[in-house]
This record gives C-alpha cells, structure tokens and sequence, in this order.
C-alpha cells in the first residue's frame, strides 16, 4: 500500500490526464510538510476497533486514526473543534459510535468520526473526561469545567449533575462486576463512589497520604471477579524517604494501599543535572477491564538515563513488581522506540523529562497504548517496542541525519511560508515554527528535516528564506528562537520575546546554515528580501530585525546597517515584515503592541512604511487609516500602488478589523473582507486580475481561506479545506489549478485555487 502523500499525488496525477475543471475545483485538499512536532493531548483508543484512535491537538483541530496509530485524519473543522481538556469516548461495541468535546460542546458521531452533531443539555463545557458504562452504553459519565461531573442515563440526551465528587475530573469507571451499577468518579481532589447508580456518592479516599491526586483508572472483569482501581498521588520526599506516586485498592476504594513495589523509581535526588526533578512523579495511570491487574504508569525522571529516565512502567501483579518499557534516546541499551524525525536526525532525544502529556489504552487489548507530547508513540505488544504515530521514513530509507520522512496526516505545526526552488521546481521549503525548517527533494512528497550539525544557531523559528537569483542553492533564512510573530501571543506579551535571532544563509539548497551576519543584534529576524538586481557576489539584503528595525546589507549578506529613519516609533520598532517590489520601492509592517497584558493596543509605530530610497527614509504608507492591528500586507505584482493589508480587531468590543485596500499607494483605503475578528491577510492572484484571496487566523470560526473574484464585492469559502486558521498562500508556477497554503498550527494544505464542495 502506497503512502497517503504519494498516494493522493498518483490520484492527483492521474486526474489531470482526465477531463475536468481548468481551475482546478476538482483538485482535494491535502496535507503537506513534516506530522507531529507540535503539542498533543487527551488521546482515546476504541474498546470496539483497537485500530480506531483520536487524538486532540492545542492548535484547533482534533484528529482519527482507523489503522492503529499510522496514519490519521484531521477532522473538518466544521465537524469537530480542538478539545486538549476532555478525552473522547468511544462506544463500547459499536465502532460508528464516538463521543468528543467540541471547544467544551459535547458532540457524537454516528458514521466512525466523519461528521459529529451536537447532542444533549449539558449546561457547563465539559472537562477532563467523556466515559460510557460497557455494560449499558445509555449510562455515562462526563467532567464539567468549574462544576460537578454529570451523568447521563439516555446516551447523552439529558444529564444531572452528580451531588458529590468536587474539583476537576481525572477520571472515572463503572464496575462490570455489579452490571456498571457501582461507579467512580476521581478528581484532583479525591475520589467518589456510588454503589446506586450514580444517586448517591461517597468519598473513598482511605489509606492515600494526601488527596493531591494526579491520576487514575480502574478494571473490572466478570470472569475472573477481579476489581483493581489505581490512583497516582503527589510524590513527596519525607525525611529522605518518598512516599506516594501510585496506590491502589483491590475493595472498590474502601481502603488504599501503596503500589510502589520492585522496579518502580522511588529515588529521592537528582541523579544529573538533565532531571526533571529529585523525586518522580507519576502523572498517568492506565489498566482495563480485560485485564485489571495490568497496569501502565508514566513518570517524571530523576535523571536522564535508565534507571533515573522518564518511561511507561508496566506490572502485571497490580503493582507488586514493575518495569520500565519506554526506551526513546537511541543511545540506551534498550532503545526500542522508533526513530522519529528528531532522534533519527540527531542521535538523541530531546525532552525535559516530563511525563507525556496524556496517555490511552484499549480497554480490549492491553498490549495497545498510547502517548503523546509533541511526538506519538505507540505500542501493540505492551511495550515491548514503540513505532512512531506521526511519520514514517520514505520508503526503502533508513532512518538517519538526512533521511526524508512520510506525512501521515497528523499535521500540528504552524508554517509561515512554502517555496518551490526557482532553479529546480521539485525542490520545496517550509519555513516553521518550533521545527526550524524542513526541505523536500520529490515536490512535497517527503521531507527531510535539519539535523544538529546542520541547523541554524537559532532552530526554533524560521520565518522567511530569500533566494538568489542566479546562484543555484543560495538562501539567506530569517530565523528566531521567539515563534508567533505576529499572533497574538506575542501581541498580548503571553511569549517572551527578548530570545535571539539573526540571518543565516545556506549555499546547499537549504541542507545546512550558517551565520555569517555582523552588526545586526542578536533579536528574532522576522523577514529577509534579496534585491534581484544588485551584483552577484555583492547582494542588497533587507532584513527585518523584531524591536529592531530595518536592517541593509551590500556585501551578500556579511556585514548590515540599521535603517530606521522615518519607520516606526522609538515606542515600537517591531518589525514583522519586509517586502521588495520589482519596481525598486520597499516595503516594511510594523506590527501591534501592548505595553502589558490585558493593556489597550499602542498606537505608536504601529503600520505600514515604504521606502523608495533604498531603506535610507521611509513614510508612513497608512497615514489617513489607523491599524492598531496589523497581521500582513501583499502589494500587486504589476502596480505597487494596490496594497492589501490584513488587520484584526484590537479588542473584544471593536470590530475594525478585516482585508483593507488601498488602490493610490495609501492615500485611501476601504475595506474589503471581514469574516471574523482576526484577518491574517490578503494575497493577489498573479493572473487573475481581481481575484484577492483573504486568509484567517486565529480561531476563525468558520472557513479560514475566502476568495473575490471582483475585488471584494463578492467572497467565496473554501469549506472544504478542514483546517481554519490559516496564514499565507503560494501558487504552482508549474500547475495553475494548484497553490499551497501555510497555517497556524496545521501545517501546510495544497489544494485547489478555488473553492470546490467535495
């Protein structure tokens, strides 16, 4: 079976050999670029199919496996909406069946995830956990944010709240033994039982140290009369010796023990300066009904190395013996975690010695468990080994520095830009943020991702790439170690932006970098354009420096000048663009800024400047429009005169934001687009005079990509892009029915220039 990338592209290409629309609407929309690499949470695996997983995503969208964790689907958007705090629940035998917050809004599917409709009264957003009873799928159980847990005897139609169990939901079980009648709801603040039904609960907290619960799980079987529940509480170091971390209780809660038996970490100090801390906590805890006295706990390390390391402990005793099952640095002697895109390109893992961020188990199959923090891993033999869930190697590839990887669909990183090579078209880059860069050598099929011999000294964002007109491989980077620029995270001061960057140029086609820039500060580099007419040998490069300015170089790169006469204001200098027009004239956005959280948006500096003396002046290009909130700007190919610019609301009760047009170099503007409160931008089509598209961001809540056909009178969704909040867009020079559009947090999607309604 071929890849889904390469599949869908031999789909692709069959397709354009049939008879079909010249614009392309037949064209369906697909995931580009490198899977995983940014936060994943709350995942679920079906007791029904242990094929069937899902999984949630803190940039918007929530995601479906249907072969065991291989490939995935983002669900539309239309759909289903990102929930990082409530676990779906699967149906307990039938596998059409799926249960999910929706932004907090209970939701089902009917049709294994493919649409979901809202259901029930549930007055509060939910929180923590969806969970049906398997002996009477009519009977569940769900967490609500800032209230008590609810139950639901009609599969989810009407629900009462339940008078007992306070604090937020970790979570809850029904036992099997008594039909489901007995159930418990755990929270961080203790755990409940009720023995009629949910009418009535009962704190059962007895024997634990402390009630600061961190996890829990039970497993009831009816054939072996075998009832365990499991709870992990907070580690404390007392008097040098530790005491918590899991618990468990073999009589439906009326008393816990300590499950901290041989092979566990119990240790009390730091073992190197790699650990997360001198005493492990254990965050998650997983077992089943199948098997209750199999049980998987995940810890904090106490060092970076096995027997300190964080890992997926497994007991098949109820906690009487352990071992560590999860060996991800290839280094270790046990490494059994497949490669991903990070450890096969550097030789180690990377990470603080965290628990995952959340963890899954098939109630059917206990060999089956899930993890996710920024990656996946999952096992199907209990952890004897662990594949990777978000990519696999091209085929016939061995993992390694250099090596291209497979997009499996699990797309969770923002991208700020996509090329396509002028010199060798198969040639693609993707400039992101927290991965750095990746480059593809097949057109997008596969990515290869920098390694730590070849990446730039500040890998966590590359913002723009500039090429050289006539040095084949020649790309100068704009990279930081600040991401977000100009989102709001940074806008509103939630993200430090006083981390460094700079401008780094590659003379390999992107395959390493190297700073070789003086006299520009050590600040996050936002943008850099090359000046196509300047010498070979001796290029003009502008680069937009974040709080900076506008730094020139003459000299292809190697020494740069502040220029900053005219542009901004010593209040804010907070460069988030730079454009050059092949008519020679500059262009440079200075985006929004609160001096404090919660503060109104500043004025000062804030918009647009253009410079026609080669960056030595500039002026103001919106001095008769005020934008407090700027994203992005695209000028026309042909005339610099048509500008768009893309703004937001600056704040809840102003609705000023939107696509603005200026068709007289600035002098006036109307806007032409708002279709949600944050407008990122608005691009040109280079041939179809008229055709703008606008793009949003940002919880857009709706479509995230519009398209005019007659300069804004009219717009257009493209409803059946999945992801919303989307960023830029670039164009196929060598298929007109094709471009490529970046996202905030869903990778790249290359689809058709208009809408279709597939």
């Amino acid at each position: 079976m071929l890849p889904p990338r390469i599949w869908f592209t031999a789909l692709a290409t069959l397709l354009m050999g049939l008879p079909g629309p010249a614009d392309g609407a037949d064209i369906p929309w697909e995931p580009v670029g490198l899977s995983g690499g940014g936060g994943m949470f709350t995942p679920a695996v079906s007791p029904a199919d242990p094929n069937l997983m899902m999984l949630n995503c803190d940039m918007s969208a929530a995601y479906l496996s249907e072969d065991g964790g291989r490939n995935w689907r983002m669900i539309h958007r239309a759909q289903l909406r990102t929930d990082t705090r409530c676990r779906p629940a699967f149906h307990p035998t039938d596998r059409n069946v799926i249960y999910a917050s929706s932004s907090g809004r209970l939701k089902i599917s009917r049709d294994c995830g493919r649409t979901f409709e809202p259901i029930g009264d549930l007055r509060r957003s939910l929180y923590g956990e969806i969970a049906i009873n398997p002996a009477d799928p009519n009977v569940m159980l769900a967490g609500t944010r800032g209230g008590p847990c609810s139950l639901s005897r009609d599969a989810g139609l009407s629900w009462t709240d339940c008078d007992g169990p306070e604090g937020p939901v970790l979570g809850f079980h029904f036992d099997r033994i008594d039909g489901g009648r007995t159930m418990f709801a755990a929270t961080e603040q203790g755990i409940w039982r009720s023995s009629d039904g949910g009418r009535t609960w009962v704190e059962k907290t007895g024997g634990l140290p402390w009630k600061e619960i961190q996890g829990f799980a039970g497993g009831s079987n009816v054939e072996q009369k075998v009832a365990m529940l499991y709870c992990t509480v907070k580690s404390r170091d007392e008097g040098g010796v530790f005491q918590g971390g899991v618990y468990r209780s073999r009589d439906r809660g009326d008393t816990w023990e300590p499950a901290m038996g041989r092979g566990i970490n119990t240790e009390t100090k730091k073992a190197d300066q790699w650990a997360y801390g001198p005493i492990a906590q254990y965050k998650q805890v997983l077992t089943t009904d199948t098997r209750p006295l199999t049980v998987y706990a995940a810890n904090t390390s106490t060092g970076f190395s096995p027997p300190h390391h964080d890992t997926i402990y497994r007991s098949d005793d109820g906690g009487e013996t352990w071992r560590d099952t999860f060996f991800e640095d290839p280094r270790f002697e046990r490494y059994n975690v497949a490669p991903n895109i990070v450890t096969a390109s550097t030789g180690q893992c990377y990470k603080g010695g965290d628990a995952p961020f959340g963890m899954a188990i098939c109630n059917t199959d206990p060999q089956r468990v899930m993890l996710v923090r920024s990656h996946l891993q999952v096992t199907h033999n209990g952890g004897e080994t662990w594949f990777n869930g978000d990519t696999y190697p091209a085929p016939g590839q061995t993992p390694g520095p250099g090596s291209a990887w497979v997009c499996n669909g699990l797309v969770v990183t923002t991208t700020w830009n996509y090329y396509i090579d002028p010199f060798e078209p198969n040639r693609h880059y993707i400039a992101y943020t927290d991965i750095g860069a990746a480059r593809s050598l097949d057109a997008g099929n596969t990515w290869i991702w920098w390694d730590k011999k070849t990446w730039a000294p500040w890998r966590n964002t590359c913002y723009e790439m500039a090429f050289d007109p006539e040095t084949p491989g020649k790309i100068w980077g704009a990279f930081s170690d600040v991401h977000d620029i100009p989102n709001d995270n940074i806008i509103s001061e939630r993200h430090g932006h006083q981390r460094p960057g700079g401008v780094c140029i590659s003379r390999d086609f992107g395959k390493s970098w190297q700073h070789e820039a003086s006299g520009i500060p050590a600040r996050p580099v936002t943008s850099v354009v090359v000046d196509p007419h300047s010498p070979k040998g001796s290029r003009t490069l502008y680069a937009g420096v974040f709080d900076e300015g506008v730094y020139k170089s003459t000299d292809d790169g190697k020494t740069w000048t502040l220029k900053k006469t005219g542009l901004g204001d010593p209040k804010n200098m907070r460069v988030s663009r730079v454009l050059l027009h092949a008519d020679g004239t500059l262009f440079a956005m200075i985006c929004a800024k609160r001096p404090g959280q919660g503060k109104p948006l500043m004025s000062e500096g804030v918009g647009l400047y253009r410079s026609t003396d080669a960056a030595e002046t500039w002026q103001k290009v919106n001095a008769s429009q005020l934008f407090l909130y700027p994203k992005d700007f695209s000028v026309h190919p042909q005339d610099s005169r048509k500008i768009l610019v893309g703004t937001c609301d600056a704040n809840w009760e102003d609705n000023s934001g939107g696509l603005y047009s200026s068709e007289d170099g600035g002098r006036t503007w109307r806007r032409i687009g708002r279709e949600a409160r944050q407008t990122f931008g608005g691009y040109f089509h280079p041939k179809h005079e008229g055709w703008i598209y606008m793009t949003l961001t940002e919880g857009a809540p709706g479509a995230g990509l519009w398209l005019t056909r007659d300069h804004g009178q009219t717009w257009e969704a493209f409803d059946s892009l999945p992801f919303s909040n989307i960023q830029r867009i670039v164009f196929d020079p060598a298929d007109e029915r094709i471009m490529y559009v970046t996202t905030f947090g869903g990778s790249v999607w290359r689809g058709p220039v208009v809408p279709n309604q597939e």
